[in-house]
């Protein structure tokens, strides 16, 4: 195996061979690439100048020598659409960003006039505490900060499935999730305190282990269980929301709307820590995985309960006891309804990710909240979309405020096919409407709602992210029709070689038909209807001409999506010449219920299958060569690159994994997710087959769905990219292969990130990542 590379972009002298000023180069050019900013969150408030708004735009961008990622804000002023005023050429941006230090997450008040800042400080080492500090905001000054004492609780919880900071109504209280305090653990040593107890850091002392604590899985690794907690604005005083039982892990918190009897309500989800669905009594990971069972429950806020209501604080009320998966709560405007989001799609069928549903329940708090009626279906699960029509909601969240001005439209982003649009849902008559551009390229992303103003961001392969603002110019009758979308000029600076790479590249969406030889007489019919990929080039590829190399690129999951978002990488990737084709095979999100099931029990066939197929339709057109393909994919990606490599050695001259999943059968021993590993092999019938302890015969059937059972057809040199402290496909798995490889003479090299988890997402590991992907491609193709 070759090492990882030296240092890039070093300052000495000594004279360079080609290949390293070749790899300089490359290296000088994803820098440009990694320095054009992300928008990540906007907030919308009315302009004190009249007639506009004033836009908080949160961005960032990476920082590669220190590692991270450096979070900043910038003002914008807005001309309310409708006025007669172009935004394009009359909005104002600050003159210059303000750099957020030490800022774990900012919430903004719901009237604008206050912001949350939570600073989350990581311990100097694993027995040191974790400091806290909540930080209210006004106008001109700093108004109150409340630093949480560590026996009160760890680090708040600031993204992924828990994450979850509200502002009761009047703005006085926060609710907010945060790590349950750590368990003192023994202290071992000769030297005893006063008290006739051991007293760690005197001399002769030292701290135990104690007992293993299970977490939530990759992402999850040594956090504890997740608990809400209220902070009084006012006094600074934080405290704890009692009475969820031990096995419940609280996350997503919410106000409920004043009650009449005085009693203020938090609703909240929480996830079991059984796994109902697969009968095992222990937390399965959690990141990606939307086939946990969990509900919504409703308890009394404690700063508000212990003043104004007698009801003594009990076990929490759960609201949604009919249905097995229920998150993302939101309450309309005026109070009436409470809405959410459901998984049931995939917690009933075992799928990791699924189509999902929309769900509404008539509200009324105090003691009648024993006695909510049924949740009703507002948007159900689509099995079979029309040629063009909506497939289905693929979203996990809302905004903190996603309604438009009638209390009845609710605003989201939802994956559509093979992009992301912003859709409006009416709760009353469940109409969904896309309201982005249907002839637009570009994937979506609703950033903020301020009365009939929409704030998006908008990209696509050859076009970093833009902002865009909507007015609905109708009052009445809300209609795809109604918004008219213009854009917002952003003053963000690209380096002259990076402009001429954005402005070539051509991008298209291309329709594949299913396989004929692919048993379609028992599949449903969504399940036989085309799928998709993405083919980026850089330029037209025109007929007679000599086509670039092509990249597959395939999305992990399986039950993921490539979307028409810009990606750094990718459009690295074209500026060195190559053409990309990102599959989105048979049972990925977007396509509706029945295409996405058909996946489940047929992996390294089905989508194998599908993949050749879209080769082939490129080929077809003269897109590509079949000698210069190359295939490259990370998780489910990498096992479908490393299948394609062992079942059709003689397509693809090289291939390229991240985290690849290798082995399922001695995958499933160590993984968090040891439940994909029967689903995807079985199908539904995982579920009643799931075991803690795979027999002989499981360990079979996943060896025979796995790679590793075509590694003796291998004919090509392969690139390994893994993180070592990836527990969802834990390292050993592609070092497996890698040897196995190897042994067989095979070209193999490995590049192994200490401190990378399932993603390798941090700043410096992706770039080397993707400066040895070009460099190997550049070789090979």
């Amino acid at each position: 195996m070759e090492l990882a590379p030296a240092i890039l972009g070093s300052n000495s002298a000594a004279p360079q061979a080609p290949q390293d000023r070749q790899l300089a180069k490359q290296s000088e050019l994803l820098q440009s690439f990694f320095g054009i900013p992300s928008i990540d969150k906007a907030w919308a408030s009315p302009s004190p100048r009249g007639n506009g708004l004033d836009v908080v735009v949160a961005m960032s961008q990476i920082d590669l020598p220190g590692n991270a990622k450096r979070n900043f804000m910038s003002h914008l002023y807005l001309p309310e659409a409708g006025h007669g005023l172009d935004p394009a050429t009359n909005c104002h941006w600050s003159p210059f960003p303000i750099q957020l230090t030490g800022a774990s997450l900012v919430v903004p008040s719901p009237s604008g006039s206050k912001v949350l800042v939570v600073c989350n400080t990581e311990p100097a080492s694993k027995d040191s505490p974790c400091s806290v500090k909540l930080q209210i905001w006004g106008p001109m000054q700093l108004l109150k900060e409340v630093h949480v004492p560590s026996k009160l609780h760890g680090s708040v919880y600031t993204d992924g499935w828990f994450e979850g900071v509200s502002w009761s109504h009047d703005e006085r209280f926060i609710a907010y999730v945060a790590e349950e305090p750590p368990v003192d653990r023994q202290v071992f040593g000769q030297a005893m305190g006063k008290d006739g107890q051991k007293q760690e850091g005197e001399a002769g002392t030292w701290k135990g282990q104690g007992d293993w604590v299970e977490d939530w899985g990759e992402c999850y690794a040594g956090k504890r269980r997740p608990l809400i907690y209220v902070a009084d604005t006012n006094s600074g005083s934080v405290q704890a929301v009692e009475g969820i039982p031990q096995d419940l892990s609280a996350g997503q918190v919410v106000w409920a709307p004043s009650s009449s009897e005085g009693t203020q309500y938090l609703v909240f989800v929480a996830w079991s820590s059984f796994a109902d669905n697969f009968k095992t009594p222990r937390k399965l990971g959690m990141k990606y995985c939307y086939n946990r069972p969990c509900a919504l429950y409703a308890t009394a806020a404690p700063m508000f309960g212990s003043h104004s209501s007698d009801r003594s604080p009990g076990a929490p009320l759960k609201l949604t006891a009919t249905i097995s998966s229920a998150f993302s709560p939101r309450f309309s405007p005026d109070g009436e309804f409470l809405v959410f989001l459901s998984a049931k799609a995939a917690v009933d069928s075992g799928a990791h990710c699924a189509t999902n549903s929309l769900h509404c329940v008539k509200w009324s708090g105090g003691d009648s909240l024993g006695t909510l009626p049924p949740a009703r279906d507002v948007v159900p699960v689509i099995s079979r979309p029309d040629a063009k029509g909506f497939p289905g909601l693929y979203c996990s969240t809302f905004l903190s405020h996603p309604w438009l001005y009638d209390n009845r439209t609710l605003l989201l982003t939802s994956a559509w096919r093979s992009t992301q649009v912003i859709v409006s849902v009416n709760l009353e008559s469940g109409e969904v409407l896309r309201l982005t551009p249907e002839d637009s390229i570009s994937s979506w992303s609703l950033l903020s709602v301020f009365k009939n103003n929409l704030l998006a961001v908008a990209s696509n392969p050859g076009s970093p992210p833009d902002l865009k603002i909507a007015y609905c110019s109708s009052m009445e009758k809300i209609s795809d029709a109604a918004f008219q979308w213009s854009d917002i000029p952003t003053p963000v600076e690209h380096t002259e070689e990076v402009q001429s790479i954005l402005s070539s590249i051509s991008s298209r969406i291309l329709q594949i038909p299913v396989p004929s030889s692919d048993g379609n007489e028992i599949l449903p019919q969504g399940a036989k209807d085309p799928f998709e990929a993405v083919f980026v080039s850089p330029g037209e590829v025109k007929e007679g001409s000599e086509p670039p190399p092509l990249v597959l690129v395939l999305h992990g999951g399986p039950h993921s999506v490539s979307l028409t978002g810009f990606s750094r990488n990718y459009a690295f990737l074209v500026g060195l010449g190559f053409s990309l084709l990102h599959v989105n095979y048979r049972g990925s999100l977007g396509f509706g219920e029945e295409a996405l099931q058909c996946l489940l029990g047929n992996i390294g066939r089905r989508d194998v299958n599908d993949v050749l197929t879209a080769l082939d339709v490129v080929l077809a057109e003269g897109l590509a060569k079949p000698d210069k393909v190359a295939v490259v994919g990370g998780s489910h990606g990498g096992f479908l690159t490393s299948h394609l490599i062992g079942q059709a050695p003689g397509r693809f001259v090289t291939g390229i994994v991240r985290n690849p999943v290798c082995n399922i059968s001695s995958m499933v021993g160590i993984t968090d997710i040891p439940d994909w590993c029967y689903m995807e092999s079985y199908g539904k019938a995982g579920l009643d087959l799931y075991d803690e302890a795979p027999s002989v015969k499981h360990l079979g059937a996943f060896y025979q769905a796995s790679p590793i059972a075509h590694v003796d057809k291998v004919q090509v040199p392969t690139m390994f990219l893994l993180g070592a402290q990836d527990r969802r496909v834990p390292v050993s798995n592609g070092l497996q292969y890698a040897q196995a490889l190897r042994a067989r003479g095979l070209e193999v090299k490995v590049i192994v990130f200490p401190d990378d988890i399932h993603a390798i997402d941090r700043p410096q590991s992706d770039f080397e990542s993707f400066v040895n992907i070009g460099a190997w491609l550049k070789r090979f193709t």
